[in-house]
């Protein structure tokens, strides 16, 4: 068996180099279309929601709190699936992105309610996603609260005259994102996708060029063994990929004036385990495709599927378990978790741990596939 011969590598990297110094477009396309691509997506991205996964902290126990909950479920935006016993837990599910929405209902609730008494449920909402913070808000003030009680509080003024007072008032609160800025929401995972379809299309590319050309089958005939060849070849766009990554990451947080809240190295060093991720899917696309144009019409069936199962615009808590299925084996769907993790709540491996290991296995698996392929496809 060959041993792995360093001055060829390096002979094949050189010559990578050169060739992409002489693809002006690609290299414009490589530094200046994620840049234009952030600022324009930045400002044109909205979404829409229901179905939102919610703990309950039910302290009352009543069945005056059991008619909320089941009103909360009635409404379709809510689905109370998570029955907690403090904050504490309730902040593990917010931050873990278990549940979007926490409702607190206070231990006096049934009593208050069947009394005189005024009585305060409170609601926490993960406003991270601010489409979804509003419309959990809009679902606990006015399915099940507001309407019953807005007639109960008719009763009690027919009967003593007084000024209809709601027995129950909601109190929301907003985490992560209190001002609901959508561009707050979006700027992060418009980074990840944006990468994603770039890198992937320059790295398809790359060895179907050469099939083109004519100059594969030149670097065939030579001593350069398939995996020094396909270092060669994937090591430049390692570095593109990561000045780019540098590059929209710089936009984001000087420009749309988003920084992240958690560890900026952790999301470094995350962002570059999905760019590897995503040029070894570029790679084996390449090995797969004969022209430039297959190439093309390969990636744009990643990027469809990216797009719309991801969470990118569509929260996957919302979709059929089929298409939440087929969302499992889009790479992008557990980085939009890492990156808006890190840059929304601030929160580091003990909660994003699942996702680094599925990404990295992605990536094992992928460049295992690519270079059998590759090596198939030179024999």
């Amino acid at each position: 068996m060959k041993r792995f011969n360093w001055s060829r590598f390096l002979a094949i990297l050189v010559k990578e180099f050169r060739q992409i110094a002489r693809d002006k477009p690609s290299v414009i396309m490589a530094v200046g279309m994620p840049v234009i691509m952030l600022l324009l997506f930045g400002y044109a991205v909205n979404t829409d929601v229901d179905h939102m996964p919610t703990v309950v902290w039910d302290q009352s126990m009543s069945q005056d709190s059991r008619e909320v909950i089941s009103s909360l479920r009635n409404s379709t935006y809510l689905d109370p699936d998570f029955y907690v016993r403090g904050y504490d837990e309730i902040r593990r599910y917010l931050d873990g992105s278990s549940a979007r929405v926490a409702v607190i209902i206070p231990p006096d609730y049934g009593k208050q309610v069947q009394g005189s008494g005024n009585t305060t449920v409170q609601v926490l909402v993960d406003g991270s996603d601010p489409t979804a913070a509003r419309a959990a808000m809009s679902a606990v003030q006015t399915v099940g609260f507001n309407t019953g009680w807005e007639v109960q509080a008719d009763r009690l003024a027919q009967q003593g005259g007084a000024t209809p007072v709601l027995p129950v008032q909601v109190e929301t609160r907003v985490w992560y994102n209190p001002d609901m800025k959508s561009l707050v929401f979006n700027i992060p995972a418009l980074i990840g996708l944006i990468i994603q379809n770039v890198i992937a299309m320059l790295t398809a590319f790359s060895l179907v060029r050469e099939k083109e050309r004519g100059t594969l089958e030149q670097l065939v005939v030579t001593p350069v063994r398939p995996t020094e060849l396909m270092l060669g070849k994937l090591v430049p766009f390692v570095i593109i990929a990561f000045v780019s990554l540098m590059l929209i990451l710089s936009v984001g947080i000087l420009w749309f004036g988003v920084p992240p809240k958690g560890s900026l190295l952790l999301l470094i060093l995350l962002s570059m385990l999905f760019v590897t991720t995503v040029l070894a899917i570029g790679l084996l696309i390449s090995t797969i495709s004969r022209t430039q144009l297959q190439a093309m019409q390969m990636t744009i069936l990643l990027i469809l599927p990216s797009i719309l199962l991801s969470g990118f615009i569509f929260p996957r808590e919302t979709m059929p378990l089929f298409l939440k299925g087929l969302g499992g084996i889009v790479p992008l769907t557990y980085f939009l978790v890492i990156v808006r993790g890190i840059f929304l709540k601030g929160i580091g491996l003990e909660y994003l741990w699942k996702e680094t290991l599925v990404l990295a296995t992605f990536s094992l698996v992928l460049f295992f596939l690519a270079a059998k392929r590759f090596r198939k496809n030179l024999d």
